[in-house]
């Protein structure tokens, strides 16, 4: 660990362990209710983990990218709707991080340390609904947004809306969540990820003054500031990692405690079976495989981050598909895991007390934020032609 403290202080990861504990308690019914995990929330508050990746002389807790993604992880293996909020907390603060000058963001990772701010996310560029007009000194946002995930009961909220003026420009801001003329309507109830409040929001003629803007240097403007789509990709991948290892840990204990060998089986107990034997031989290559890109993907983000504005665009082009090969592993593996874990479970674990499909659930949720194919593009692209992939929002 790259954070010193007191042996008798919890690090991060245990105070993630601990934290994921109580919420694997109340996760089942937590899947079924939807809504907002508030006490959840106020734990993370709590605990001192929003300010996890701001540096220590803003405050923080200085966490490198490899300890605060872990920590995503840690949570997506037991409530993977509370690790995509948490992650995006840390996607948002990188955003500022990224895209605003130092006397922008930071006064906001000073506030957010000391008044663990939640920040949510408005920010969707695909969706051009919200548009801008400008008057003198400041901009008014308008329009309805969707996808906001982590939105309901934060203190700030990253937020775009489209310059028709200015040939259609995306401009980004951050701005209290509380503010006049924003309403978060609540209105998420998909088939996962149930708690990360990822519905729509309205803007109603909204103020956004100049220096809450995030123009300088701007989204995707430099190598460095092209990391933010990495971020969030690698942010993805460690929550499909995080749900795989959960989803298995919970088919092995099943299986030990309460599976049965079929009638036919020469074994006589479920954990010498050779079938339930090659299933969990199976799952465990292919996690060993994701880890290892993952974690891999981790380091190299880090590297990249330490080098900030000297970053060039072969390295962040490098770092863009070693990052894309790990989320497409992660998927691929995790879907495969969640589906077939009952294979290993047997026909009482479809009883909808123990909700086990909620892996699946989850994980094909949040694997559509876009398309796998795509990625596989981009790879195949590389693969054949050594052509680098475009930076954009999405890759």
């Amino acid at each position: 660990m790259s954070i010193h403290q007191h042996p008798s202080v919890l690090t991060p990861l245990q105070t993630a362990r601990r934290l994921a504990g109580e919420f694997a308690e109340t996760a089942v019914e937590r899947d079924e209710a939807g809504g907002t995990p508030k006490l959840q929330r106020d734990a993370i508050r709590q605990s001192g983990l929003l300010a996890l990746s701001i540096p220590t002389q803003f405050g923080g807790l200085g966490a490198s990218w490899s300890e605060t993604l872990g920590v995503v992880r840690e949570f997506a293996k037991v409530d993977s709707s509370i690790a995509h909020v948490f992650g995006f907390q840390h996607l948002m603060l990188a955003t500022v991080r990224l895209f605003a000058r130092p006397d922008q963001w930071q006064p906001w990772f000073e506030q957010t340390a000391r008044k663990n701010w939640f920040w949510g996310n408005a920010l969707n560029p695909l969706d051009t609904r919200t548009v801008v007009k400008t008057f003198d000194g400041w901009r008014e946002f308008s329009g309805k947004k969707s996808f906001c995930s982590g939105a309901s009961d934060s203190e700030m909220l990253i937020a775009s809306a489209i310059d028709e003026s200015a040939n259609g420009k995306l401009l980004i801001a951050a701005i209290p969540s509380g503010r006049t003329g924003i309403t978060l309507h609540g209105d998420w109830d998909n088939m996962g990820q149930r708690q990360t409040d990822s519905g729509s929001a309205t803007f109603e003629r909204v103020r956004v003054e100049e220096n809450e803007l995030l123009l300088d240097p701007g989204p995707l403007s430099t190598p460095f500031a092209c990391l933010r789509p990495l971020i969030a990709q690698l942010h993805f991948a460690h929550i499909f990692l995080g749900i795989a290892e959960g989803a298995l840990e919970e088919a092995r204990h099943y299986t030990l405690k309460e599976a049965r060998p079929w009638f036919r089986s020469k074994a006589q107990h479920v954990s010498e079976d050779p079938y339930i034997l090659r299933h969990f031989g199976e799952f465990w290559v292919g996690l060993e495989g994701v880890r290892l890109l993952v974690e891999r993907a981790a380091e190299q983000l880090d590297e990249a981050w330490h080098k900030g504005h000297a970053l060039g665009a072969e390295e962040r082009a490098q770092l863009a598909l070693s990052i894309a090969t790990a989320k497409v592993a992660a998927v691929r593996t995790g879907l495969d895991i969640c589906s077939r874990l009952f294979e290993v479970t047997g026909a009482r674990a479809t009883h909808a007390s123990l909700r086990l499909d909620r892996h699946w659930r989850n994980l094909r949720t949040q694997s559509l934020h876009d398309p796998v194919d795509y990625k596989f593009q981009e790879l195949g692209e590389w693969a054949l032609s050594q052509t680098r992939p475009t930076p954009s929002f999405y890759s």
